[in-house]
């Protein structure tokens, strides 16, 4: 698996960011039977005002959010409800997933309301943001049933409660 993290917030590096995303791609990969050894993913570790550019620029929605993606390929199912395309390798054996960026302040507060490690929320939302990579969305509820299941099983086989549970 290729993964190229660039982080341009100094926050970021009070997290071991490399292992924490190999470690959720790995999962999350796994769980979704692909071969992680021809996948290629890009990681922005950001801020608030980086990412609220971005989300203003792709969403139109000019204020921060804690993860964006975007997909290499457009894979979402027009049926609400199913399992996305399976992506398919290039000629030349790699699996171009996507991109996904983080936002530091974001994270940072969302964690900390939430009462969790701050690393334990990053793991979510880089599995999040995968998920959102090769297909999965939570806009139409019975896409956002599907791919909620999803990331509570790969977070528990990461030692991870369920993020959507408000009494955990």
């Amino acid at each position: 698996m290729t993964v190229d993290i660039r982080i341009e917030a100094g926050g970021w590096y009070s997290l071991d960011l490399e292992s924490l995303v190999a470690k959720a791609e790995e999962a999350t990969l796994s769980e979704l039977g692909f071969d992680a050894e021809e996948c290629v993913v890009s990681l922005v570790a950001t801020d608030d005002a980086s990412i609220a550019a971005l989300n203003a620029e792709f969403r139109d929605k000019p204020t921060p959010t804690n993860v964006l993606s975007w997909p290499a390929q457009d894979l979402a199912p027009e049926v609400p409800g199913i399992q996305p395309a399976t992506p398919r390798p290039d000629a030349f054996g790699e699996l171009e997933l996507g991109d996904i960026a983080l936002a530091w302040e974001t994270c940072q507060r969302e964690a900390e309301a939430a009462g969790k490690p701050l690393a334990d929320h990053v793991t979510h939302l880089v599995v999040h943001g995968l998920l959102h990579l090769v297909g999965y969305d939570h806009v139409r509820d019975a896409d956002a049933t599907l791919m909620e299941a999803l990331e509570v099983t790969i977070l528990c086989t990461l030692g991870l409660p369920d993020p959507y549970d408000v009494d955990a």
